[in-house]
């Protein structure tokens, strides 16, 4: 990953490691973002039950 695609898809670049931190994203029918996670850590990040949840959730409204 460089700077630039993180700046791209709107991830968190941490510039003391030049690294991309996690960035999770989730897309509607139409491309746009519904829902997102950034992390700095292990902690914070998207499970696949709880996408599962939200997903369905957004499905049935």
């Amino acid at each position: 990953m460089t700077h630039d695609i993180a700046n791209a898809i709107g991830a968190w670049w941490e510039d003391r490691r030049e690294i991309i931190q996690p960035s999770e994203f989730i897309l509607g029918l139409d491309n746009k973002v519904i829902a997102s996670s950034y992390a700095d850590g292990p902690l914070g990040r998207m499970q696949a039950e709880d996408v599962i949840k939200l997903i369905n959730f957004y499905e049935s409204r």
